[in-house]
C-alpha cells in the first residue's frame, strides 16, 4: 500500500515543480524547419521568434530582456532561433541582420524588428501580437 504525502511542505514542492514546467515550455530553441512549424506556424498560441547568434553582442542584451518579458505572460511563447544552425529559415524569413524577431499569430507574421531596440519597442510589438481583430 503506498503512502500519499500530504504536508504542506510537499504541495508546495510539487507546486513549484508545476509551476517551473510551465515556465520552460513558454521558451524553446527551434532545431529545425519541422519543429518550426509546429512550434510556431501550428501554434495554438502567439509566438515571438527570437532569431539569434552566439557570437552576436546585441543578441545576447535582446535574448534575456525577450524571455523576462514573456515568461509571465499566459499567451505568449517564445521560440529561438539559433542563426548558425538554421540557414533555411534564415533564407525562407529573409533574415539580413541579427538580432531580428518576429511575431507570429495563426501562422502570419503580424510584426517584427531588427537590432537592439528598447522597452517600449518590445511591448509595442506584443501589444501588436496579443490585439485581436475586435480591437
Amino acid at each position: 500500500m503506498q503512502r500519499v504525502i500530504k504536508s504542506p511542505l510537499s504541495r508546495l514542492l510539487i507546486s513549484r515543480q508545476l509551476s517551473c514546467t510551465a515556465l520552460v515550455k513558454k521558451s524553446f530553441v527551434i532545431k529545425n524547419n519541422d519543429d518550426f512549424m509546429n512550434k510556431v506556424m501550428n501554434s495554438d498560441v502567439p509566438v515571438i521568434v527570437n532569431f539569434h547568434a552566439e557570437w552576436c553582442d546585441p543578441c545576447k542584451i535582446l535574448s534575456p530582456k525577450l524571455k523576462e518579458m514573456v515568461e509571465p505572460m499566459e499567451n505568449i511563447n517564445l521560440a529561438v532561433v539559433d542563426v548558425e544552425n538554421n540557414a533555411e529559415l534564415v533564407h525562407t524569413f529573409e533574415v539580413k541582420a541579427v538580432p531580428a524577431v518576429l511575431a507570429v499569430r495563426n501562422g502570419l507574421i503580424v510584426d517584427k524588428f531588427v537590432g537592439l531596440v528598447d522597452v517600449d519597442m518590445i511591448e509595442k510589438l506584443i501589444r501588436n501580437l496579443t490585439r485581436t481583430d475586435a480591437q
